[in-house]
């Protein structure tokens, strides 16, 4: 009689993990903006120039509070009936404003960044030990995530 041993099946190995987390930021309340500079530009041939004192001239203008203003120019053809040109374009300045900066306030003047530290309000997350995830709402400016992750592996 022969004797028949089979061997047990190998099922390998089943592992199950479980992890949560929680993750709260708070943004800096912050203000940026960007001022508009005082822009002016004349040009022209076959033209003749007067800021209405002197003739041939284009004035400098004045610069009050940070605005440029340009001066009054008329041009009157050199030769009437000839070819000429004449162009003149003008961009006024944002006004410096007399009082400081304060965050939230968005300043008519060049490149200002303007932050403060964030408000929580009422942000939070807890995990309880059964994994629940519990996140409450904050102030502006927050962020909450919640994860739950299940991971199975059966290897054979």
């Amino acid at each position: 009689m022969l004797l028949m041993t089979a061997s047990a099946a190998n099922a390998g190995a089943l592992t199950h993990k479980l992890s949560s987390s929680v993750q709260l930021t708070v943004d800096a309340a912050a203000t940026n903006v960007t001022r508009l500079g005082s822009n002016f530009s004349i040009s022209g041939s076959g033209v003749d120039t007067t800021d209405g004192t002197t003739a041939n001239t284009v004035s400098v203008g004045t610069i009050t509070s940070g605005i440029y203003t340009p001066g009054t120019i008329a041009a009157t053809q050199d030769n009437p009936g000839s070819s000429f040109s004449f162009s003149q374009s003008y961009t006024q300045a944002d006004a410096i404003p007399t009082s400081a900066v304060t965050v939230g306030d968005a300043a008519n003047f060049g490149n200002i960044t303007s932050t403060t530290a964030g408000a929580a309000g009422s942000l939070a997350g807890t995990l309880s030990t059964a994994g629940a995830i519990t996140l409450t709402a904050g102030g502006a400016g927050t962020n909450a995530t919640g994860q739950f992750v299940s991971e199975l592996t059966i290897l054979h």
